[in-house]
């Protein structure tokens, strides 16, 4: 039996039919082919299902963008491990290159909205609760591994261009490298540390 669109539902992909599928069929929508082709029906076709279904769970379009942002950055925070098992410094952010090749629409999403937030302000606190939640994720490794959150930042900052080259350029291997060489520079940032005296230490950021 065709369902609403007209299609064929054998003919379509089987993605599933739980809420979190239909939020990683929006990314992959959005992914590829920018933010304009977000629709009830888009999504439905890309999940397999009914574009009823998509709107009896998120009800307008902007509520199924948002919880999409918030499954893509909760799924990217999970799974690229900034904190390793071990919780070793040399093993940070170890799975990350790997991580985006097996899904590199996950990241293509999230940058095909912050480009969209620049021409409509109004998506901007999508973006702001984004990086909000990377910016807490780095500050929560980097204090696992014993080292100020004044550095969140400018880690942050280094992991994000990384991902950036990779989703565009698909080189996983200059992703190895820079992460690699992040490790080196926070490594020997903190025993530089553990060097001085712990007045000198870690000066709070009020400090003249």
């Amino acid at each position: 039996m065709a369902v609403e669109d007209g299609t064929d539902p054998d003919a379509r992909p089987g993605y599933g039919r739980g809420r979190e599928a239909l939020l990683a069929a929006a990314v992959r929508v959005v992914a590829r082919g920018g933010l304009r082709k977000l629709t009830y029906r888009s999504v439905a076709f890309e999940a397999g299902v009914t574009h009823g279904l998509v709107v009896h769970h998120f009800g307008t379009r902007d509520a199924l963008l948002e919880e999409s942002l918030r499954w893509a950055v909760r799924r990217s925070i999970e799974t690229s491990s900034l904190v390793p098992a071990g919780g070793r410094l040399e093993d940070f952010a170890a799975t990350l290159p790997r991580f985006i090749a097996t899904d590199p629409e996950l990241q293509a999403f999230q940058y095909e909205l912050k480009l969209e937030a620049s021409r409509r302000p109004a998506l901007q606190r999508h973006v702001d609760a984004l990086y909000d939640a990377y910016r807490d994720a780095v500050r929560e490794a980097l204090a696992c591994f014993g080292l100020p959150p004044e550095l969140a930042e400018l880690v942050f900052a280094a992991l994000e261009g990384l991902v950036f080259h990779q989703v565009t350029s698909g080189d996983a291997g200059r992703t190895e490298e820079g992460v690699a060489a992040l490790r080196r520079l926070l490594a020997a940032y903190r025993a530089q540390g553990r060097d001085r005296s712990p007045v000198e230490r870690w000066p709070s950021s009020g400090a003249s």
